[in-house]
């Protein structure tokens, strides 16, 4: 299964992803100020990310005040997160979303989840959207590749064994049977966000 596989991957490579925190969080921090006006985050209290990793995303919304949540698989993914100074306030832990998330219905105004989807067989998928739909009030957010994949970018995913050629083909079709609603914004050269409203 591709997140099983995935989480055993994360845990060997956590330290270098942690080298890479800060050029992380400033790719993020820049997509968040564009996309920030179209989404009113002043009405957004509280938002969870499926799939954190070191916490970069996490600590972009942390520093606009939000509450945040980071959830991974990977055990040294949330370690390295925990010790970077900028992640203080974050709550993480560690969950899986195929086993179904510890987190009551509605708990959180937005979820997010970044380079996962591509990442997961259909049927995994399915489960994260359901997933993310139940636990959130306002959006549901989708932030992966588009059609545009860096060369060395398909070597990194193919030692992965990720699912990206389908997952493209098929990204707003499969989620359209998950969500009221599907709005497709390219954020970058080579990433899209799905902004999707839940059930």
């Amino acid at each position: 299964m591709g997140e099983k596989k995935n989480s055993l991957i994360f845990n060997l490579v956590a330290p270098i992803y942690g080298l890479f925190y800060k050029s992380q969080k400033h790719f993020y921090a820049g997509i968040t100020d564009d996309i920030a006006k179209i989404i009113d985050l002043s009405s957004i209290n509280t938002l969870v990310d499926i799939g954190c990793g070191t916490g970069a995303l996490c600590s972009v919304f942390n520093d606009r005040g939000l509450k945040v949540t980071g959830i991974d698989t990977a055990a040294r993914m949330l370690s390295v997160g925990r010790k970077v100074q900028s992640n203080k306030g974050i709550d993480f832990f560690q969950d899986n979303f195929l086993e179904g998330l510890s987190f009551k219905d509605k708990s959180f105004d937005i979820s997010i989840s970044s380079y996962v989807a591509h990442g997961l067989v259909k049927e995994e998928r399915k489960k994260l959207y359901s997933e993310m739909s139940r636990i959130s009030k306002k959006l549901v957010i989708i932030h992966d590749y588009n059609e545009k994949r860096a060369i060395k970018t398909n070597l990194i995913e193919w030692l992965e064994g990720g699912n990206y050629f389908y997952f493209i083909k098929h990204a707003k079709s499969e989620m359209e049977a998950c969500f009221s609603e599907v709005k497709v914004i390219k954020v970058d050269s080579k990433a899209n966000w799905y902004i999707c409203k839940p059930f």
